[in-house]
């Protein structure tokens, strides 16, 4: 463990303290933090919350860099240590590993800088060619996604899903609250492709299945986006799914189509028509908001023009399971061998490098 091997942790988080103004940050948490102890601070409500969520999101960042740079300087005491002579190499070999983790661990989370990165997600799966076997590949992939939401934490509701007649699912809606989710699951926007044995085919042949995942931030109180209603249609139908009295009894999920721009959303998720009508506005306008956040990026892929062609050539993702086993990023280039963890949930190794690779190209 040598001098420089410190000096380059040191160089790197002085970038990074720079890069997330992190000065700045502390100095707005002491405003922040003053500002919500004025006896009137809740009188809005709408304007608090929005301070509280500033105060939050500047601590995250904060308490990330003040435990690396606690870590680094534990690192130099015991250097200080081994070069008096001390009985510390096993010492000084971990705490550099720690070290170094953390600082990676920084510098990959320094890649969600936006302010959408910070939200949580609305992620949508839709089956595409492949018919049957296309529909079971869409619910692995809701099992990924929800395994992983789950194994960091993240609340999973599940807004809207529309069921094959054989098996799997055509169509699913997800809403994962929690820090960053957005941030995290924006690099799986676009088409997952399959190669495996079809569990369909008597005759036991490879078959190629295509699904699409379509990822947008969930919008807030804080976020100003206006929605005539003239610009809205609505309809309702029966849920789907199992319990409850009302369902398949009476029509309380609800289909709204923004005439403008041709989104359309539906929500299922209570037995209450008006909560369904709220969750539905709400989705319609996160989905808005990230139409409006395309344009504003324009180093961005277009999305939606991938979704349209759901075959053949425009997968961003390839999960084969046979003749090899083998998942590759065709953007980052990432891929493993290990495929079952992958399909248990265990993606930030893909989500780390999509990130990692789509700053380096900015």
């Amino acid at each position: 463990m040598t001098q420089e091997n410190i000096a380059d942790i040191r160089r790197r988080l002085d970038n990074l303290k720079r890069f997330l103004n992190i000065d700045e940050r502390r100095m707005k948490i002491m405003q922040d933090e003053a500002t919500s102890a004025h006896p009137d601070f809740w009188s809005d409500p709408k304007k608090a919350e929005a301070v509280m969520k500033e105060i939050k999101l500047n601590k995250f960042w904060l308490v990330d860099y003040e435990n690396t740079e606690r870590e680094l300087e534990d690192l130099k005491v015991l250097r200080e240590f081994y070069e008096a002579g001390e009985n510390v190499e096993a010492d000084l070999k971990a705490q550099y590993q720690k070290a170094l983790g953390l600082i990676d661990k920084l510098e990959f989370k320094s890649t969600l800088d936006r302010p959408e990165d910070s939200m949580g997600a609305i992620l949508e799966i839709n089956a595409g060619a492949g018919g049957t076997e296309s529909c079971d590949w869409a619910s692995i992939l809701l099992r990924m996604y929800v395994m992983w939401a789950e194994s960091h934490g993240y609340k999973i509701t599940e807004a809207e899903r529309t069921d094959d007649d054989v098996a799997g699912i055509r169509s699913v809606t997800l809403e994962i609250e929690g820090e960053f989710a957005y941030g995290f699951l924006k690099g799986e926007n676009g088409v997952h492709r399959l190669v495996r044995i079809s569990p369909f085919n008597a005759q036991g042949k490879r078959q190629t299945s295509f699904a699409s995942v379509f990822v947008s931030p969930i919008v807030d109180d804080t976020i100003e986006i206006n929605v005539p209603p003239s610009e809205c249609e609505w309809d309702t139908f029966r849920s789907s799914g199992a319990g409850g009295q009302n369902v398949n009894k009476v029509e309380t999920a609800v289909r709204v189509r923004h005439i403008p721009s041709g989104i359309v959303v539906a929500c299922q998720i209570t037995r209450s028509q008006h909560d369904n009508r709220e969750r539905a506005l709400q989705m319609l306008k996160s989905k808005l908001y990230e139409r409006e956040l395309e344009k504003r990026y324009e180093e961005r892929d277009k999305i939606e023009g991938t979704k349209l062609k759901i075959e053949w050539g425009s997968q961003i993702r390839n999960y084969v399971l046979h003749p090899y086993k083998l998942i590759k990023d065709t953007r980052s280039g990432y891929e493993t061998g290990n495929i079952q963890p992958v399909l248990d949930g265990e993606l930030d190794d893909f989500i780390k490098a999509y990130l990692l690779h789509a700053t380096k190209k900015v």
